[in-house]
């Protein structure tokens, strides 16, 4: 491509999607690729050399995209000296370039966008956490090239359903604008073989060892849910420290995440709880540090460490009783929901031991369902857990 300098960028990715002929461009890869940053460079380069009309950028919500896509963009644009600010609308989440190309980040969850007007070319960013459906109306509506591309957690509509189209896989190892830092977390997993084989070989996952299943993405909480729990599951410099908050509404549960951030001192969480809504409301934490809970109550806090059985089994065994959705902001509760796994043995058997990834909300809401369980029945839960607890792989979503 033309303009764009190449320090810094991951090159080797962005060749290979260059070389791929079909007008369906399907992208499958490990984290830290440069998936993302290699198309949106490809199409910035589209946009600036001719009026390309409209290129459409989607995603599952409007906040996964400004979390990814969008801030990938704004960052290339202002690092190569392309951005004018009098040429972003960001009500709309729109560029118009000097060509008369428009690009457009939309989400998926708005219906009248994705069955809205044409465009020429589109980008569906991680497409597997969209429908084949949702999928089916952009595309007919897409005259020119289609861009797909996300990690292979599992096999879905991308691998089975589309005509025309060709797929490569691609790795961290060819982006070259990785850091050696970054490179050395992720190879840190290696040991970790469910993990590995999704996020550092970028090869299709196992659907069998999601942990939790069914849960349902929302737009935000009704007025009428009741907060009944607050969880709070420490990190400092290698974790995130992750809080959230947990609702009752009509026989079910809403899960809000409030924080997931690294770095933080005490003081810093007190003072962040203590400005949330109800910021009396009971906090469960992380009982690995029972001193921190302490100092925590001494600046305010209503906060408890978690209590009663420590096996994780568990807990999950009442979570996974539950019915739960989860408002569409809670980012990185959903990442996690969506990449808790089982571990396997060594003969590849899927064990009831949850994997240590991707589990700091999903710690933290074990501990507060547990608290709760007095009030969802927790003697028939503790019944059930103990049969799961024994590897008798019962399915607890439909246990009676």
């Amino acid at each position: 491509m033309t303009g764009v300098q190449t320090c810094a960028l991951p090159i080797s990715t962005l060749r290979k999607i260059q070389a791929i002929k079909s007008t369906v461009k399907v992208i499958q890869g490990s984290s830290s690729a440069g998936k993302t940053v290699a198309i949106l460079l490809i199409l910035i380069n589209l946009a600036q050399s001719k009026n390309a009309g409209i290129i459409s950028v989607v995603s599952e919500t409007l906040p996964h995209l400004k979390k990814g896509a969008i801030r990938d963009f704004l960052s290339i644009m202002n690092e190569h000296h392309y951005f004018k600010d009098s040429l972003w609308n960001k009500t709309n989440n729109t560029y118009t370039f000097e060509t008369g190309t428009i690009l457009e980040f939309f989400s998926a969850d708005t219906p009248d966008k994705v069955k809205g007007p044409r465009r020429q070319v589109l980008f569906i960013n991680e497409a597997n956490n969209i429908s084949l459906a949702t999928y089916s109306q952009l595309e007919i509506r897409t005259e020119g090239d289609i861009y797909i591309d996300f990690n292979p957690v599992a096999e879905f509509w991308a691998h089975t359903s589309l005509n025309n189209s060709e797929l490569i896989i691609v790795t961290y190892k060819d982006n070259e604008g990785l850091s050696k830092s970054s490179i050395e977390k992720l190879e840190a997993h290696k040991g970790n073989k469910q993990f590995w084989r999704v996020y550092g070989l970028g090869l299709i996952g196992e659907a069998e060892e999601r942990i939790y299943k069914g849960w349902r993405i929302i737009d935000e909480i009704p007025f009428e849910a009741q907060l009944v729990r607050r969880w709070l599951d420490y990190g400092y410099a290698k974790d995130p420290t992750a809080i959230g908050d947990i609702y009752k509404y009509n026989g079910a549960y809403i899960l809000d995440e409030q924080m997931y951030k690294k770095g933080l001192f005490n003081s810093d969480i007190a003072n962040f709880v203590l400005s949330l809504n109800e910021p009396q409301t009971l906090v469960i934490a992380d009982r690995s540090d029972p001193q921190s809970t302490d100092e925590l109550r001494v600046y305010g806090l209503n906060i408890l460490p978690a209590q009663g059985v420590s096996k994780k089994t568990y807990g999950i065994g009442i979570v996974s009783e539950q019915k739960i959705s989860v408002t569409k902001r809670s980012l990185n509760i959903i990442k996690e929901y969506r990449n808790y796994l089982y571990m396997k043995d060594k003969n590849g058997i899927v064990t009831n031991e949850p994997s240590p990834m991707f589990d700091h909300h999903m710690d933290g809401i074990r501990y507060a369902f547990q608290s709760l369980q007095d009030i969802i029945g927790g003697t028939a839960i503790k019944a059930q857990s103990e049969r799961f607890d024994r590897n008798e792989r019962i399915d607890l979503n439909n246990t009676r």
